[in-house]
């Protein structure tokens, strides 16, 4: 019976654990998330002219 009721208890520690890990790993991607929003809002309002043409070879001399 010992025995058993250390199962359970072990069970019960791996199954908070495992929850604690799916929370931190859901607050990293809501981070990354938040994050990539931001800089998209602030992307769209600038205007980079000299991005819209790439460079694909150096110029002759």
């Amino acid at each position: 019976m010992f025995e058993y009721e250390l199962h359970q208890i072990r069970s019960a520690e791996l199954r908070r654990e495992a929850a604690d890990e799916r929370l931190a790993r859901e607050a990293v991607r809501s981070a990354h998330a938040a994050r990539r929003e931001a800089a998209g809002r602030a992307a769209e309002g600038e205007v980079h002219p000299d991005r819209t043409r790439r460079h694909w070879f150096t110029r002759a001399a």
